[in-house]
């Protein structure tokens, strides 16, 4: 039976404001990426989080992003590769310490929006990210966008790595995600959003925005649960994964070996 992740973005409300329906989407997933307080969350919802996935047998993995609290992460900051890296150092440190004063461990690294995307694209900011945080803990997994210089960095520097897929983005013929202000970036159709998924972990592969098929590598599917029908879809995924023989299980909890060697 095959096997795979599915992950969601959490901890990301900060004082008054709140951000997506943790309590009912941690149930719902295998992994968790817990905001570290720079494009959200703060030290009680991240406390607060990391109980919840501890009572649910949820995975923890830090989230780390630009410090951009108005812009959620997802604008291009300049920054340097060396503070880039001590600003993601930082995050996954607190995360780390979080974990341990609660009695849970962090398992994975999974950076966020522009981070996450600049980190895909650029080699030597994606291997000074890899080695600051094998210093943290060289136990931790990365887990970064399929195919991506992220993936090619933890290799190069011995750290394990898982490859994530989404759910409800498309993809350019590269294996880049296209980008949110392109038309057909998000994939709105559910069922389609569904058949992709089972395809990309059962095939291997994804129809691009082009209408190219391309080889994708799926350890993990990042799921979003910050509203009703994306719960909805949540679940309408882990059944349909179900029904297609596919084992739910956190990318931690697999063959160790596999999240080094994939091609």
């Amino acid at each position: 039976m095959a096997g795979i992740d599915l992950n969601s973005d959490l901890g990301e409300s900060f004082g008054a404001y709140t951000i997506g329906d943790d309590a009912r989407v941690i149930p719902l997933i295998t992994s968790a990426n817990v905001a570290c307080g720079f494009h959200g969350g703060d030290p009680v919802v991240l406390r607060d989080t990391i109980a919840r996935c501890i009572e649910s047998g949820v995975s923890i993995g830090a989230h780390p992003g630009y410090p951009d609290l108005q812009g959620f992460g997802r604008r291009p900051i300049s920054m340097s590769v060396s503070d880039a890296e001590a600003f993601t150092a930082y995050q996954v440190a607190a995360v780390y310490g979080m974990c341990k004063a609660q009695g849970a461990r962090l398992i994975h690294v999974k950076l966020h929006g522009a981070l996450y995307n600049r980190a895909g694209a650029d080699y030597p900011l994606a291997r000074a990210i890899c080695e600051s945080i094998i210093r943290i803990d060289p136990e931790l997994i990365l887990l970064a966008l399929s195919g991506s210089e992220m993936v090619r960095a933890a290799r190069d520097v011995g750290m394990r790595v898982a490859q994530e897929a989404f759910a409800d983005r498309a993809y350019e013929e590269d294996g880049s995600l296209v980008a949110r202000t392109k038309p057909g970036a998000m994939i709105l159709d559910e069922s389609e959003a569904v058949r992709r998924v089972v395809e990309m972990v059962r095939g291997g592969t994804v129809e691009a925005i082009t209408g190219k098929r391309i080889p994708i590598q799926a350890d993990s599917i990042c799921v979003h649960g910050d509203n009703e029908h994306a719960l909805a879809f949540v679940k309408r995924l882990r059944e349909a994964l179900e029904a297609a023989s596919v084992k739910l299980c956190a990318f931690g909890q697999t063959d160790k070996s596999s999240l080094i060697n994939h091609n």
